[in-house]
């Protein structure tokens, strides 16, 4: 009785080792697979967000990459031909503004004024070709036009006024209302232009990015000044300096010079950017 008591409790004490034994095998086994399940998960999200990562950056890149290209394609396509015949023509009204000065410092009235003369024709027929020929039209010649102008009316005033022909005090009303228009259509430029604002685009012609219009009453100055100097330059050769006729041309050269001015600072639409829309302001 003892002996077979003693062999059942060995085979139960073996039995039960071998199932505890596979137990814990099939437990080993399963937290080994749940921990390689766990790395394998880890490591795939990882992995995924790496790819979440390089696709957000690269996603940006190619969102930069269009907007430089954008930016490079607007700049081309607002580049405008330049070589004009009425841009052509401005040029040369401003090449000839030195000539001008010199022939009156040395008293060649006559030859100063048949250029004078062709300088005024050739300023009536470049805004005459810009408006018949639509390709000959430019945002460059609504500067150049307004610019060869004022160079050429300053020249001559300040070369008259050097000689003792046109008042001194009529000679800086013109000059400072010209510098004054300059420096409010250089910080227009500089305000038309999209970032970056560099030099090179500031200064470049073929860059269009503000278009100017000028009042009717600062054309009218501009035909009366031109007028004036034509007479003043005349008045030496035909023998009528200090007529009475001059000095009432004189005063109304002075009057519409003012008038003009006050027309930029009280008139709208006497420019518009190209680039942007903005509310405009009347300055030249």
């Amino acid at each position: 009785m003892n002996q077979f008591t003693i062999l059942c409790f060995k085979q139960s004490t073996i039995s039960s080792r071998y199932w505890l034994e596979r137990c814990l095998s099939q437990y080993l086994v399963y937290h080994a697979r749940v921990y390689s399940n766990g790395i394998n998960n880890h490591k795939n999200y990882i992995v995924k967000k790496e790819n979440i990562s390089k696709k957000k950056a690269l996603r940006l890149q190619i969102l930069q990459d269009i907007k430089q290209t954008k930016r490079k394609v607007e700049v081309i396509i607002d580049k405008e031909n330049i070589w004009t015949v009425p841009n052509i023509l401005c040029m040369g009204r401003i090449v000839t503004s030195p000539y001008l000065s010199y022939l009156i410092l040395s008293q060649d009235y006559q030859i100063a004024l048949w250029l004078l003369i062709i300088a005024g024709f050739s300023d009536l027929a470049d805004g005459w070709i810009a408006r018949t020929w639509t390709s000959q039209a430019s945002k460059l010649g609504t500067f150049l036009d307004p610019a060869a102008d004022k160079l050429l009316v300053g020249t001559l005033f300040l070369s008259l006024a050097w000689v003792g022909l046109v008042p001194i005090p009529l000679t800086c009303l013109v000059i400072a209302r010209d510098v004054a228009l300059v420096s409010a259509v250089s910080y227009i430029r500089y305000q038309s232009l999209p970032p970056p604002k560099t030099l090179a685009r500031y200064f470049d012609p073929t860059y269009a990015t503000v278009q100017l219009a000028p009042t009717y009453i600062s054309k009218i100055n501009t035909a009366i000044q031109l007028s004036f100097v034509a007479g003043t330059l005349a008045a030496p050769i035909f023998h009528f300096v200090n007529h009475p006729a001059l000095e009432i041309f004189c005063y109304v050269t002075a009057v519409t010079t003012l008038a003009g001015g006050v027309s930029y600072l009280i008139s709208k639409n006497t420019y518009k950017f190209v680039r942007k829309k903005t509310s405009t302001k009347s300055s030249n």
